[in-house]
């Protein structure tokens, strides 16, 4: 079975605080939905002052969905670690993780939009090293031990859940990124597929004597929207996806590699491109994807179309490939898939 993700950025461009708060209130009633029905993980993320709406606050969301599911993960990929206060954020995953009972995965990257870093007066130039402190303060932190920090000796309480700490991984396209997680010996999120750098973080694990283990996107990792008939849905709302891909794509640079990464200007290059995909049931179980990364808010996507999306999962193509899997290994299907591929 791929691994199941329903992706949530909650953009609504030009939309109005009331019809912001709807859509706020059906993504966790889509997450309580998801967590029913066996889909493994919420995914969200972090950006600032987009004037589309896109979500802010990852964790504050993150707990809402904890509260309204009991066995579903939530990945935060990824939160802008330089952005944050690292005692701050160290408790605020350490709470999210007892909420949680230990779903909560942290993906921690450094950004790539400066004007993020301007809006909270945060130097550019010193992302890397506010990074490399974050990520050591986080783990001296969650160990329940004084330790100095800044010229100080400081001990957070309460201990997070999870031992030896919540789950957190490196994310990144650089080398830089990966020595980063080699070094401290944490998990290394590629945002793209990207062997050649996994090579390299696995080579910086023997460097450093450390271990840890990769958490790569597949070749093929687009995003989702299941419809009966993809031609109406391309034609009634492709311009949310393409208003997503261009969004995308005016802040990322040449440099930044990303699996969600598209060149399209019209919504018939972005369907040519297949990092978006309009699949019927039967068309997504044909695809024989690692993981079904479902985003069923893309852009602005009106909410109906969104449970129609997210029911067609649910009712059509997991029970199919639940089915395929018991076929293949003659006994009865597993409830859930490994994790991505590594």
């Amino acid at each position: 079975m791929p691994v199941t993700v329903v992706r949530f950025n909650l953009v609504a461009p030009g939309a109005a605080p009331a019809a912001l708060s709807a859509r706020y209130r059906a993504a966790l009633e889509m997450a309580a939905y998801a967590d029913e029905h066996g889909i493994s993980t919420v995914q969200t993320e972090e950006h600032h002052g987009a004037e589309n709406n896109w979500l802010p606050s990852p964790f504050a969301f993150a707990g809402a969905v904890f509260g309204a599911t009991r066995r579903i993960a939530v990945t935060v990929s990824a939160v802008i670690g330089p952005l944050h206060d690292p005692l701050r954020l160290a408790e605020e995953i350490a709470v999210l993780d007892l909420l949680s009972g230990g779903r909560l995965v942290t993906v921690a990257g450094i950004g790539y939009r400066p004007e993020e870093y301007a809006l909270f007066d945060v130097d550019w130039k010193r992302r890397g090293r506010l990074q490399d402190e974050l990520l050591e303060t986080l783990l001296k932190a969650w160990s329940g031990d004084a330790f100095e920090y800044r010229g100080r000796t400081v001990r957070l309480t309460p201990r997070p859940f999870t031992d030896p700490h919540p789950l957190l991984l490196v994310g990144g396209s650089s080398k830089a990124a990966a020595r980063r997680a080699a070094r401290l010996g944490l998990p290394f999120f590629p945002s793209a597929h990207l062997p050649e750098l996994e090579a390299y973080y696995k080579e910086k694990l023997t460097e450093y004597g450390t271990e840890g283990w990769v958490m790569m996107p597949a070749a093929e990792t687009p995003l989702l929207h299941i419809a009966e008939d993809p031609d109406r849905a391309w034609a009634h709302y492709g311009e949310h996806f393409l208003h997503e891909a261009r969004t995308y794509a005016s802040w990322q640079s040449g440099q930044v590699r990303s699996a969600v990464k598209s060149a399209a200007r019209t919504v018939a290059e972005l369907r040519a491109e297949g990092v978006y995909r309009i699949l019927t049931p039967e068309q997504c179980v044909a695809q024989g994807l690692d993981s079904l990364v479902l985003h069923p808010l893309a852009g602005g996507m009106p909410v109906e179309e969104g449970w129609r999306s997210l029911r067609l999962l649910a009712q059509r193509v997991l029970p199919a490939l639940e089915g395929s899997a018991a076929g293949i290994s003659g006994g009865p299907a597993g409830a859930e898939g490994g994790p991505l591929r590594t």
